[in-house]
């Protein structure tokens, strides 16, 4: 009785033909869930900005990558912390290094390490050219202790004085410490010293156990870098391929545009983007790599 029944045939194929819609997309999720998660992706990060050819310029941009990055982290709740910077002088920075931490965070944010680059007539230009400047991002997933081996009573330690926090102890506390360690590095055999000074709080122990965090990530970077070439030259991706002096975007002002190079994706809200809004290049990344990695997994 009930197959005679229009209304019910008409639920039926009204059912049908929603399940239809999405079975396409509930296939391309069901394939995204069979890719193997890096590991990596749900770690804390470090991130490093450089101020590459520019300047002035050149830092004045470093400065703004900041300000992006230090928006789009407050609008996902993550924290983000200063651990050493240089300020250019006519603002910006020449480096500035600062740590992530919060849910998948580096999962998120390696596609940022790269070479930025931007085209704008500076403040500092006087005739009113256009000029083209750069600045170096890196982001570097946080180590835990177990993954590197460092002998810390081999850590060389010096104190100095911080002029880092400001305020009354400026020059009367040595808070800021300097660590020196010789690290073999296992994919050249070479010997190097590794030197990194920590000057982001007025409390000595905690700069120590900073500049000590940014050793070992340091480390398992180096260490992991190897990793991640043989990963990049297996997949010849265009996405992550773990180089950081490759060219990946251009911020161009008179036009109002950013573009990542590597999936040819532009934004035409400048402004918007460099406010923090970066998540949907971020997504538009994923999903290129996502379709990389589902090739190489033959799905």
């Amino acid at each position: 009785a009930n197959e005679s029944d229009p209304e019910m045939r008409e639920m039926a194929r009204e059912e049908l033909a929603t399940n239809e819609e999405l079975q396409p997309r509930l296939e391309e999720e069901i394939k995204i869930a069979l890719i193997p998660k890096d590991p990596e992706d749900a770690k804390n990060v470090q991130m490093e900005i450089r101020a590459g050819t520019g300047g002035d310029e050149a830092c004045l941009f470093a400065g703004d990558l900041f300000q992006m990055y230090k928006r789009f982290c407050e609008s996902k709740g993550w924290q983000l912390s200063v651990t050493d910077f240089n300020e250019g002088a006519v603002g910006g920075y020449k480096e500035i290094d600062f740590a992530v931490s919060g849910a998948d965070v580096y999962g998120t944010l390696k596609y940022e390490s790269g070479v930025h680059r931007v085209q704008r007539v500076p403040v500092t230009e006087s005739n009113g050219r256009m000029q083209t400047s750069a600045a170096t991002v890196a982001v570097l997933p946080e180590a835990d202790k177990f993954e590197v081996h460092v002998n810390e009573g081999e850590i060389k330690w010096d104190t100095f004085r911080s002029s880092g926090a400001g305020g009354q102890n400026v020059n009367k506390v040595e808070s800021g410490v300097r660590l020196r360690y010789m690290w073999k590095n296992p994919n050249t055999g070479e010997t190097e010293e590794i030197l990194i000074e920590c000057t982001e709080t007025r409390d000595q122990p905690k700069n120590k156990e900073r500049a000590l965090s940014r050793l070992y990530t340091f480390i398992y970077d180096k260490e992991h870098q190897k990793y991640v070439d043989d990963i990049a030259n297996r997949r010849k991706s265009l996405v992550s391929t773990g180089d950081r002096s490759a060219k990946i975007r251009t911020y161009n002002f008179p036009q109002g545009r950013v573009t990542d190079h590597r999936i040819g994706f532009t934004t035409h809200d400048l402004q918007g983007f460099l406010g923090g809004d970066i998540q949907p290049m971020i997504d538009a990344l994923t999903v290129a790599e996502n379709a990389e990695r589902m090739k190489e997994a033959e799905l």
